[in-house]
């Protein structure tokens, strides 16, 4: 546990009454977590939303001063990031240590749940067995096939990130070259715009999170459905590594008031209740291991190969995945 410090009885009630959480989960479904814990444990949340980056110089500027308790983001390289500024404070927790796979953890933040990032394809241009891998992203005959959203974007490195981990950053950037001279145009918008623009035949293949595509499963709008109904979805390198994962996940801040609470919040995270609800509420899968979910997006997935990689691999080759793609024009 995160020590205290010699602190009154009266003085450590008030205090695990209380935790200001800064979240990029900009998610509305979060409120049901947010009350859960609040239920759980008595303690309020007060919370302030923003961009990440925002967030994360917000938290730098004020330094000591900062009222907050907890940063909660999305993808490993946007929490690596916290951890090279040196916002997060180290944790120990048993709980936490059980709980949560040791891939999908460092000593001071931790995942809570995953989206595996798949390839999409229109039907009846593109075989699935032409992109059963990301190697094969690259191939000569998806020329002009290729939408993407902006190499730029942290889902994009740490995929990046994840190829150079297993690879080396000669073939990385190889694949990475191959990539940008398949585009069907300059990249641009998030993962519900490539997938709808591969269901329009702008482009014939993309990758996108899962997140997205059971979100447009789920959905009552009949372009959405028509929309799924158009593309094929391919779980990557299920014979070798398995398809590359991203993180949602947060960790104590460093200068945190209310620290018991933090690791509280944390630890109630990778809680039953909590789990369920990041794959019943919002499309995400548990990183808590055996929790029965229902979700029929989810379901209909189906069953993949997970990469196994260490996030603080993925946090070790985010700089050099976004040299990659500069030098190659893939912005």
């Amino acid at each position: 546990m995160l020590a205290l410090g010699a602190v009154s009885v009266t003085n450590l009630q008030a205090e695990e009454q209380v935790l200001n959480l800064y979240s990029a989960r900009h998610y509305q479904t979060d409120e049901a977590l947010y009350e859960g814990f609040t239920k759980h444990t008595g303690i309020k949340i007060k919370r302030i939303e923003g961009k990440e980056d925002e967030l994360l110089e917000r938290i730098r500027n004020e330094g000591a001063y900062s009222p907050a308790d907890v940063l909660l983001t999305v993808d490993a390289a946007r929490l690596s990031a916290a951890h090279e500024l040196g916002l997060f404070a180290p944790v120990t927790s048993a709980l936490l240590e059980k709980r949560i796979p040791a891939n999908l953890r460092t000593s001071d933040w931790f995942s809570f749940s995953t989206r595996a990032r798949v390839i999409i394809y229109a039907k009846g241009v593109v075989k699935a067995d032409d992109v059963q891998t990301y190697d094969d992203l690259a191939n000569p005959r998806l020329q002009g096939k290729i939408c993407s959203r902006s190499g730029s974007h942290p889902y994009n490195l740490s995929l990046m990130a994840s190829i150079i981990a297993h690879q080396g950053e000669a073939r990385a950037e190889q694949w990475a070259k191959g990539v940008v001279a398949n585009f069907a145009r300059t990249p641009k918008g998030g993962d519900t715009d490539q997938i709808r623009a591969v269901a329009a035949g702008e482009c014939a293949v993309a990758v996108a999170n899962t997140y997205y595509l059971a979100r447009l499963m789920r959905s009552d709008k009949p372009e959405d459905r028509q929309a799924i109904d158009k593309i094929g979805i391919v779980w990557p390198d299920q014979q070798s590594y398995g398809a590359h994962i991203n993180v949602s996940g947060g960790g104590v801040l460093k200068h945190a008031p209310h620290k018991d609470a933090a690791l509280k919040f944390l630890e109630y995270l990778a809680s039953d209740q909590a789990q369920r609800y990041f794959a019943d509420g919002n499309n995400e899968w548990p990183v808590v291991a055996g929790i029965k979910i229902d979700n029929p997006a989810l379901t209909a997935l189906g069953k993949f190969k997970a990469d196994q990689l260490p996030v603080a691999s993925l946090a070790m080759y985010r700089a050099k995945a976004q040299i990659i793609f500069d030098q190659v024009g893939y912005r």
